[in-house]
């Protein structure tokens, strides 16, 4: 006995997209078969998915819950955690999200996952992973428990090049850590998820705009800058390449600088995989200028209009393989409390409108085909991060983590029926399709307006990366 049947929706598949049915039995989807060919019978419950359109559970492979971020008068405030935010994105038909645990100096990699485990396990609506998040001056001793950890189901290391603001340590790591954390992710098959913005660049125009009084967050576009992702893309690239097998992951590119490195890295064939987000995507430095102009802010910079029409190239051309988030869920008061170029708080509340604004923007605006949008936000994620086929596909043996999106579901979104904060960037944004139904492993979280989720509902996925990422650009 099955149970549950999703019947009669336009069903996307590694295959393609076709009307069909899915069933699901337990945790894990038994079949997709033709239009009918199970009978109501065979299932406890039967969903009703006609003209709509089902497809695997979105994955935000970049995303800060239970984060710690600066105030401008020096305070720490922590952003929502799993709770919210795992809430927020089931709503938003996104059942995998995968943030960062902390492998500091001061603590061995061990603890810092355990430290994460303690916030997660008790609170996560959803399933999620860790990036290992390395600091500076990573101890010796942590090569080895790296090494550990990727064999252990930990496989994705996260390195700061910069230390994004100049009154903070403790991010960027060296580019001699950088070559040693290298030579640990070719012996042992592990993915560099790297935040690469050339630090002299940055540091040089953080002093060149206060010396002139040109301080408004405003100006963030000319520090945090082209060059500088053009600079240290090249370099980290470069650096990966004389360690052959080293597979990278270039985290929120945000200017065509960025996507030239990765397309010609890629033409070499060499394993690197590009995320953007889709606040580069749809905003550029201009809005900046808008009230409360903060909103749209995460780091590095928005960019030039020129730029971001490079990142949407980039998704047809395959430089850009993911769209992310960079979640950071916090208040409109909070979000807005920094006005200058080194204080204004990065990140911002996007996964649960992800899905719906991603396919009113590529599917409807730009003509893309349902099944590379699909691509960006669930399957390549799934593949990239070691996550594939359990996640990211619909078919038989996969978690049935699937959404159903409504193209009848049309208005705008509106911070007061989204449910992570009290502000959107995305307030008034077109809608053309909206997550009507979301289920995790089998079991129905979202459906028509009411959550049936609960805290603690996920699980902790262990990771491990495909040969065939590695091996070379695969998507």
């Amino acid at each position: 006995m099955l149970d549950l049947i999703i019947r009669g929706g336009d069903v996307v598949t590694p295959q393609g997209v076709a009307k069909g049915d899915v069933a699901i039995k337990g945790e894990t989807i038994a079949a997709v078969a033709a239009p009918g060919a199970l009978a109501h019978s065979e299932a406890t419950r039967v969903i009703d998915a006609a003209g709509k359109i089902v497809m695997p559970g979105g994955i935000d492979p970049h995303v800060h819950m239970a984060h710690p971020f600066m105030t401008p008068d020096g305070n720490t405030l922590y952003t929502q955690g799993p709770d919210r935010v795992g809430m927020a994105a089931l709503w938003g038909g996104t059942t995998t999200l995968i943030d960062f645990a902390y492998a500091t100096a001061d603590r061995s990699v061990q603890k810092g996952i355990e430290a994460r485990d303690a916030q997660f396990a008790p609170k996560s609506c959803c399933d999620w992973a860790y990036h290992l998040m390395l600091g500076s001056e990573p101890p010796h001793t942590q090569m080895g428990e790296l090494a550990e950890a990727i064999q252990a189901g930990y496989p994705t290391i996260k390195i700061f090049t910069t230390n994004i603001w100049p009154h903070r340590t403790g991010r960027m790591v060296d580019f001699g850590d950088i070559w040693e954390v290298f030579k640990v992710l070719a012996q042992q098959g592990g993915l560099g998820v790297i935040h690469a913005e050339d630090n002299d660049i940055v540091m040089h125009m953080y002093a060149k705009l206060i010396r002139e009084g040109r301080v408004g967050y405003e100006n963030l576009a000319e520090v945090h800058n082209t060059l500088s992702e053009d600079l240290s893309f090249r370099r980290v690239i470069r650096l990966a390449e004389s360690v052959p097998g080293t597979a990278l992951y270039m985290m929120h590119v945000s200017a065509a600088t960025g996507v030239a490195a990765i397309r010609e890295a890629r033409a070499k064939g060499l394993p690197i995989y590009g995320e953007s987000l889709h606040q580069y995507m749809l905003h550029t430095a201009e809005d900046y200028k808008l009230p409360n102009g903060q909103i749209y802010h995460t780091y590095p910079s928005l960019k030039s209009a020129d730029d971001q029409k490079a990142l949407w190239e980039g998704t047809r051309m395959g430089a850009i393989n993911c769209v992310a988030t960079d979640e950071l869920c916090c208040t409109l008061r909070e979000k807005t409390m920094g006005r200058r170029i080194d204080d204004t708080t990065g990140g911002n509340s996007g996964v649960e409108p992800r899905r719906g604004v991603m396919y009113t923007e590529m599917v409807i605006r730009r003509g893309y085909a349902l099944s590379r949008f699909v691509d960006l936000v669930s399957t390549n994620p799934a593949k990239i991060m070691g996550l594939y086929p359990r996640k990211g596909a619909i078919a038989a043996g996969s978690d049935a983590d699937l959404t159903i999106l409504d193209p009848a579901r049309r208005g705008k979104v509106r911070a007061e029926d989204l449910h992570e904060s009290d502000y959107t960037p995305w307030e008034g944004h077109d809608i053309f399709a909206w997550p009507v139904v979301t289920v995790l492993r089998g079991k129905v979280m979202v459906e028509n307006g009411r959550f049936l989720g609960r805290e603690g509902g996920g699980q902790y996925l262990k990771r491990k990366i495909a040969s065939e990422i590695i091996a070379g650009p695969m998507l």
